[in-house]
């Protein structure tokens, strides 16, 4: 990149509806030679002063530092917002990546080689003649004008050429002609129907929606564990307003409001903390013998822990089913495994230690432990041991409380603000190509393409 316009400026900002675009505003005198530059470099125009930058890798914070380091090395005057400089500065990983021998700069230029495929289609440099489905995945077979036929495999960040074919016409037969006969009647005529990314990406491409002056950016939805803080006031009230056999009480003067259950055996306190930091308890949740009996089980959560999860508790609670009179709740014995059955559907990986066991997401962002003396412990956050918020449940807490937080986790979503630390999504898997032997007149392509 080598801009010619020193007196034009550049601000980059995240994307206010898709959580790792970014779009790029050009001002000053000769903001239009910028413009120019950016558009060679992939960056989209979507006004006269405004580009964004959309890839089907989610890398584009990577690339867009790059592009402020370059501008900036010529001259240009790069302005760069807070949150993406927290979205510039996260490392992150995709979760069950099909090919685990890669270290992270190697997924990154496998993700660039799809993303050069995927840009050669949308603008007609490639041309694709035939596309089918082999059980996982998408493939196809296509031509570069005045190049090579190809086949290609796999869907979005994973697509790689897997076979090339020289540039003569008897080349690009030999390639179509191979294509069928690999996958049969699954063939169809023309390109694959556009994935789920690539429509997000069209999307993104559009002109910015218009909205009011100082008005919030749309919320973006994102795993649970990495969802907002619970505004702790309403949710207390609309778990209230839904179940008619609890009531509210407030402690004078005023420190703490009590959920009480009709039976009284029950109770739910939530704390005010004008200043409270997310990992200040403002929750307890807690059963007893009787209404005036022993505490059989407690439960805590923090400032900072998203709506879904301290919801998720408290319907837990509305659910219960006489727990002080089960075996469960006299029992010292760990919990049933049952409880994170849906942890392994999802990738989770299990560890163990000599203090007990963890569950980890894929992305590493959620932790769910469960130590020696059966207390469960969830939380969530880049930093293990400064987490943004935590969850605990004390030993003899109900299975049925814990299998329903631990689905929560597994397969909640929850809203979040743009330019607050993103979770990338995971895309369903997509195997890496199967080694075949080359046809004559072809050569086989490791799985990181040419």
């Amino acid at each position: 990149m080598t801009p010619t316009a020193p007196d034009a400026r550049v601000r980059l900002d995240t994307h206010p509806t898709h959580d790792s675009a970014v779009v790029a505003t050009v001002t000053g005198p000769e903001a239009q030679e910028l413009v120019a530059v950016l558009k060679a470099d992939a960056w989209h125009p979507i006004a006269e002063d405004t580009l964004v930058l959309v890839r089907i890798d989610r890398e584009e914070p990577y690339w867009a530092r790059k592009a402020a380091q370059g501008l900036t090395a010529d001259g240009i005057t790069v302005d760069i917002s807070p949150r993406l400089r927290e979205a510039m500065a996260e490392e992150w990983t995709w979760a069950a990546y099909p090919m685990p021998w890669c270290t992270r700069a190697e997924i990154r230029e496998v993700s660039d080689q799809a993303q050069q495929i995927y840009d050669a289609i949308r603008h007609g440099r490639l041309r694709i003649h035939a596309h089918a489905h082999d059980g996982h995945t998408t493939v196809a077979v296509g031509t570069y004008p005045d190049g090579e036929s190809i086949h290609l495999h796999g869907e979005d960040h994973l697509r790689v050429e897997s076979y090339t074919y020289g540039s003569a016409e008897t080349a690009r037969e030999e390639a179509t002609t191979d294509f069928l006969r690999l996958y049969g009647d699954a063939v169809r005529p023309g390109p694959a129907p556009l994935t789920d990314t690539e429509r997000e990406a069209d999307r993104t491409r559009e002109p910015l929606p218009a909205r009011p002056a100082n008005a919030p950016a749309r919320p973006v939805s994102v795993p649970v564990y990495a969802a907002d803080p619970a505004d702790p006031a309403t949710v207390l009230e609309q778990f209230l307003a839904e179940n008619s056999s609890w009531e509210k009480h407030h402690q004078w003067p005023g420190e703490t409001t009590y959920a009480l259950h009709q039976s009284l055996v029950l109770r739910v306190e939530l704390y005010h903390h004008p200043d409270a930091g997310p990992q200040d308890e403002l929750w307890t949740a807690a059963a007893y013998a009787s209404p005036v009996g022993d505490r059989l089980w407690h439960a805590t959560a923090t400032a900072g822990t998203p709506e879904g999860i301290i919801t998720t508790l408290l319907k837990s609670l509305a659910d219960e089913r006489d727990w002080g009179s089960t075996t469960w709740a006299a029992s010292t014995a760990p919990p049933d495994r049952k409880a994170v059955l849906p942890l392994a559907d999802y990738s989770w990986e299990e560890t163990t230690t000599e203090s007990g066991r963890t569950w980890t997401s894929p992305d590493e962002k959620c932790r769910l432990q469960l130590d020696r003396h059966a207390t469960w412990t969830a939380s969530g956050g880049n930093e293990p041991h400064r987490p943004n918020w935590t969850v605990q449940l004390s030993q003899h807490a109900p299975p049925q409380v814990i299998q329903q937080i631990v689905f929560e986790l597994a397969e909640g979503q929850g809203p979040r603000q743009p330019g607050t630390p993103r979770t990338p999504r995971s895309p369903a898997p997509c195997p890496a190509p199967a080694v075949r032997p080359p046809t004559a007149g072809s050569h086989a392509l490791t799985s990181q393409g040419r």
